[in-house]
């Protein structure tokens, strides 16, 4: 009986509520439906505040009784997207043709530029990009063997208010004969869309072809497909490019100010809201915050209150003053998320301080960027002070050298921009055979690390240190030889019998350049390791090709009349287990600059001071001749075979350029100077007096296709324990590097 009641009860309750919902909350939901039903078609008037006066006005009340139909919004954004990227959802495996790659391995990866038609006019930007991917190793001039296309046509700046504009792109490049849809194709962008809303719009559609876009969104980036690069400006340089600012072990970490920016503030339209943000977190201290809107044709209509106070401000202090004194640089997004600022910041040593929601950061695919720059929130400006603030010293030094790290590897120049952006591609293709992360994010960086060498970090010499790995305890001697054998008593035989009584000799290869054949094995002495004589066809760099016979890390190079004791081949050969990454070895030459003639020098003089040690006599890592006959262009390695000379300048350069060091002299018992031989005797190649003018060149040219001089000088020489010490010489265990 009890819970009949109840039920009776409940069954009341609920008819109550029924009754009261359909009363009150159903006629509002049906009025509700009315009203929406014909929203789009009335516009309503702005209600008329009674306290009108006191609320603070951030819009005009024209603006806020426009109809909202006409502003673009979100989903009206992604719908021009889709219309002119219609192929969004492209990955590797679904818009790429990888057959076309294949053909000849990793070296089937060809590049191939679309000739520009007559009267087509080209940026100097996109002019360096197609400059430095004619002259790379992956170029071809045959559309037959190309894995990549790249256009001829100017596709950097696709705002239709710039001078550089190209109209009637979708109709031109559809002419093309390989275009087909864009698949295999490579489109390079640096500014999208147009005043006011600049879009990702580019006004022609893409297809399938990668893009490789400056200030792209997260929103429509392609993982694993598009490639995002950085915004650089025209003047940025072909190669090279100035080192960074950071002196080595610079401390204190910090520098006089804490954060700082000095750029444009717009006052209406996109990037509006962040910069104009700016002022409140600049107190003239440590934080310096600086925006100016004393740009453009019409600033003067537009400016508002602040406008006077910030340009007075913004002329008190100096751009550079402020990079070279700042430990932490805002980096706020601009008319698009990319900014000039990003690259200028990493360049400085100041740690960029992201402001550009959505931003897709430069080579993101292979770059850890969390390790260089912190990534703050435009929305939560106020806070970026405090964070700055809580970062230690310790991590402030480690984001510092990253930055320098990364500008140096990737973003000094057009070159390393468009390379990177190459081999991203490249180990796509190849994904079986590619870099990993550790190599893109550690020096000396990935270009100047060939996967197809090895993919395993203990292979290459840059890694010993970080991975705790010792180089090997053996070497092989390289020797060099140009010179016919008719005796015995030639200096190979001697060169022969002193290396291979080094305990930590493995085999000697004899590089048999000589225009005579070589001797039958019977012809050699009789040596306790093995002996391989090999054919250089010739060739001055054949010294330096990858020989499959060289099966140790360390290489010994030697020419034929070199003069060594085997003490200085042990003690050259402990020192190089030290200095794996770097050459090691007797003779050193020095570079110089002449004012006078406005060149690079060379210089055989003896003095305390020297950049380049010769490899007649010197250690290097196996990895170096692979990077030689690999890395280099062709139009060097050319030049050292024509000349016979500057092969050993050209390894200089090219280690240093790697490792950023100097190589290392240790002691030697004799002194090799490249003096005149006697009138009446045969001339050794160094005697030609045509030889200093040949290097004086090659140097020029070396620091020509670099873009600047790798070399680096050094005071440094490394010398036995107790060497030349007044103690008894049972002692000491390299004596005879005392004699004379």
């Amino acid at each position: 009986m009890q819970a009949r009641k109840k039920y009776v009860l409940l069954g009341l309750c609920a008819c109550c509520w029924l009754v009261l919902f359909y009363c009150r909350g159903g006629v509002q939901l049906r009025v509700l439906r009315l009203l929406t039903r014909h929203r789009g078609e009335v516009l309503h008037p702005w209600p008329n505040w009674t306290d009108r006066a006191f609320l603070p006005r951030y819009a005009h009340l024209d603006e806020l009784q426009t109809d909202p139909g006409t502003a673009e919004s979100p989903r009206l954004r992604r719908q021009a997207w889709s219309t002119v990227y219609k192929d969004s959802r492209c990955r590797m495996e679904t818009c790429f043709d990888f057959s076309r790659c294949r053909r000849r391995g990793r070296e089937g990866f060809r590049v191939y530029i679309y000739p520009s038609e007559k009267g087509d006019r080209v940026s100097e930007s996109y002019r360096k990009i197609l400059t430095s991917i004619s002259e790379s190793r992956y170029y071809t001039s045959d559309p037959r063997e190309a894995c990549l296309f790249v256009l001829g046509i100017d596709t950097l700046d696709r705002d239709q208010l710039s001078g550089q504009f190209v109209s009637n792109m979708d109709e031109r490049i559809r002419s093309y004969p390989s275009w087909n849809d864009g698949r295999n194709h490579l489109i390079f962008n640096l500014y999208s869309g147009t005043w006011p809303n600049y879009t990702e719009d580019l006004g022609f559609n893409v297809g399938q072809a990668i893009l490789a876009k400056a200030s792209l969104n997260t929103e429509y980036f392609r993982p694993g497909f598009d490639v995002s690069i950085p915004l650089f400006s025209k003047d940025h340089p072909q190669k090279g490019g100035e080192r960074g600012w950071l002196l080595r072990n610079t401390t204190p970490p910090r520098r006089k100010y804490l954060l700082m920016f000095k750029g444009k503030r717009y006052l209406t339209g996109i990037g509006s809201d962040t910069r104009n943000a700016l002022h409140h977190i600049h107190n003239g201290k440590d934080i310096v915050s600086l925006t100016t809107c004393r740009h453009g044709k019409d600033w003067e209509k537009h400016k508002d209150a602040r406008c006077d106070h910030d340009n007075l401000e913004y002329e008190r202090f100096d751009y550079q003053e402020l990079l070279h004194n700042s430990t932490f640089c805002l980096v706020p997004r601009g008319r698009r998320l990319g900014s000039f600022r990003f690259l200028e910041s990493l360049q400085a040593a100041c740690i960029p301080v992201l402001l550009s929601n959505g931003w897709e950061l430069p080579f993101s695919d292979v770059i850890q960027w969390n390790q260089a720059v912190i990534e703050g929130d435009e929305r939560l400006l106020l806070q970026v002070p405090s964070t700055v603030r809580a970062v230690p010293n310790r991590r402030v030094l480690e984001l510092r050298q990253r930055t320098q790290m990364l500008w140096d590897a990737y973003f000094s120049s057009v070159d390393k921009i468009v390379l990177t952006t190459l081999e991203i591609i490249k180990d796509r293709v190849f994904s079986h055979v590619c870099r990993n992360r550790y190599m893109w994010n550690s020096l000396p960086g990935g270009l100047l690390v060939l996967p197809e060498y090895s993919t395993h970090l203990a292979h290459f010499p840059f890694y010993y240190l970080g991975l705790g790995v010792t180089p090997g305890a053996e070497f092989t001697a390289v020797i060099h030889a140009v010179s016919p054998l008719v005796s015995q008593s030639q200096p190979i035989m001697r060169l022969l019998q002193v290396v291979s009584r080094s305990k930590y000799c493995s085999q000697i290869i004899i590089l048999w350049n000589s225009e005579k054949p070589p001797p039958s094995r019977s012809k050699w002495p009789p040596m306790p390791v093995p002996l391989i004589v090999t054919d250089g066809r010739r060739k001055t760099t054949s010294r330096f090709l990858p020989h499959v016979a060289i099966e140790t890390e360390a290489v010994l190079s030697l020419d034929e009349d070199t003069a060594l004791l085997t003490s200085e081949v042990n003690f050259a050969f402990l020192v190089w287990r030290s200095f794996p990454e770097r050459i090691v070895g007797y003779p050193p030459r020095s570079h110089f600059w002449d004012p006078l003639k406005h060149a690079w020098g060379y210089t055989s003089k003896w003095t305390n001071e020297y950049s380049i040690v010769l490899t007649g006599a010197a250690f290097y890592h196996r990895y170096y001749n692979y990077l030689f006959s690999h890395y280099l262009p062709q139009s060097l390695r050319t030049l050292v075979d024509r000349t016979s000379n500057c092969e050993d300048i050209l390894m200089n350069f090219l280690v240093s350029a790697a490792t950023h060091l100097p190589p290392v002299k240790v002691a030697q018992r004799k002194q090799y100077k490249e003096v005149p031989p006697p009138q009446g005797t045969k001339s050794a190649p160094w005697a030609n007096p045509e030889h200093f003018t040949q290097r004086q060149e090659c140097v020029n040219t070396f620091a020509s296709w670099f873009g600047y001089m790798p070399l680096v000088h050094s005071q440094l020489r490394l010398d036995p324990v107790l060497f030349k010490d007044q103690v008894s010489v049972l002692r000491k265990k390299y004596k005879d590097l005392e004699r004379a």
